[in-house]
């Protein structure tokens, strides 16, 4: 069965704003440096190891939202909930809660290795194959392939 009429979200003024809704890029400029004063103010009474995994994301309405890089560092950071508040309070922050977010790292970029050269048996293959086509086209190819191959007298990449 089918309601009648469509649900209503719970949550208002949440999700994307239209640009215009932003405001200037001045504003906008001002409110991220404002932010990032207060991530360094609060992070600065933490201890070491927590200072590092977690940082602050957002002052909204009276809550400080801070994100944390795994559900144990969150769970360190909500133990010091009521020192977070005094030193936002000291600062002139008006904040009563403190909510913090799981959000793992983004993966370590990788890197391409660097092409590995052929070994001579597969060099061979190659050259066997390219023996058996009868379209030349394919044969060259196939023989070029077969001459990137490694041979005893080649020096080993990276050394020169």
């Amino acid at each position: 069965m089918q309601r009648a009429t469509p649900a209503i979200s719970r949550r208002t003024g949440n999700g994307p704003k239209s640009l215009a809704d932003c405001g200037s890029f001045a504003t906008l400029a001002r409110k991220a440096d404002a932010l990032e004063a207060l991530d360094r103010a609060l992070r600065q009474t933490l201890p070491s190891p927590l200072r590092e995994q977690v940082r602050f994301a957002n002052l909204r309405n009276d809550r400080l939202v801070f994100l944390a890089s795994s559900p144990g560092w969150a769970s360190r950071l909500r133990l010091m909930q009521t020192q977070i508040l005094a030193a936002a309070h000291a600062i002139g922050t008006c904040a009563s809660s403190v909510t913090v977010k799981v959000v793992p790292p983004p993966p370590a970029a990788m890197t391409p290795d660097r092409s590995k050269p052929l070994s001579p048996a597969a060099a061979a293959h190659l050259r066997a194959a390219a023996a058996s086509f009868t379209d030349p086209e394919w044969r060259v190819l196939f023989l070029e392939l077969a001459s990137f191959a490694e041979t005893a007298d080649s020096p080993l990449p990276g050394t020169d």
